[in-house]
């Protein structure tokens, strides 16, 4: 029998896509450890641990983390996987209206507290024998100015230039750095925006369309091809993979 040990690290594990990228991950068969402040009680098992930290406070990264980032490492995984999942929409609102507090700390979830996880996972996964990947999940946003949604639009545009600088100081053949824009999931984010008056979120009308037209995808549906397409597939360095391409 294989001892073979495929791993993945993924934050933002409570609920929406990263608790269903974890659910699909622990059904193939990886060790998982998740990564914030909550877990949910869908993901157990002997191949699941939650390493609790508030990404918010992205200065604490390496404290919090570089414990259990070692000792998965040292159950000498032939892969392994981070996935940066976790994000907050908030705050919304204009210019001039938000709490300059709530924009550092949108920042830091969606953009920070991400990087500092890709320098973390760098450093304790250093043997180039290992196949290691990062996985950026972005948004439209990060190409698309959405009145009301700054700090997000920012942070997602952010996080797709951290894929491409990975992708620029490893070149290795066991090394890949990607991004995936994972499409519109029916997700508490989404829920939040849609539930926003017009006055405070512009574009809400959007948000409305996309549920009552029935776009919305389940999150288990997204994380089944997000895994099977580009955490177990092949993939190109430093690409940006859309939903709507990996599930055609």
């Amino acid at each position: 029998m294989s001892t073979e040990v495929r791993a993945a690290i993924v934050t933002g594990v409570s609920q929406g896509l990263g608790e269903a990228l974890a659910h699909a991950l622990l059904q193939r068969g990886y060790r998982v450890v998740g990564v914030g402040r909550a877990s949910s009680n869908r993901l157990q098992g002997p191949n699941y641990r939650l390493a609790k930290v508030d990404l918010a406070h992205a200065s604490g990264i390496d404290a919090a983390l570089e414990g259990p980032f070692a000792e998965l490492a040292a159950a000498r995984p032939s892969y392994v996987c981070l996935i940066n999942n976790a994000a907050v929409g908030t705050p919304v609102g204009v210019h001039g209206t938000m709490a300059s507090g709530d924009i550092a700390a949108s920042l830091a979830v969606n953009l920070a507290a991400p990087a500092a996880l890709c320098n973390l996972f760098c450093r304790v996964f250093a043997d180039d024998s290992v196949e290691r990947r990062v996985l950026n999940v972005s948004s439209g946003a990060a190409s698309n100015a959405m009145p009301a949604m700054s700090s997000y639009c920012v942070a997602k545009a952010g996080l797709e230039m951290l894929t491409r600088a990975l992708a620029s100081e490893r070149h290795g053949e066991n090394f890949r750095a990607i991004t995936v824009r994972p499409g519109i999931i029916a997700t508490g984010m989404q829920e939040f925006m849609r539930s926003q008056p017009k006055e405070v979120l512009p574009g809400v009308a959007l948000f409305e369309g996309f549920h009552t037209s029935g776009q919305l995808v389940p999150p288990d549906t997204t994380a089944s091809v997000i895994v099977a397409k580009v955490v177990d597939g092949p993939v190109e360095h430093g690409r940006t993979y859309s939903y709507q391409e990996l599930a055609a």
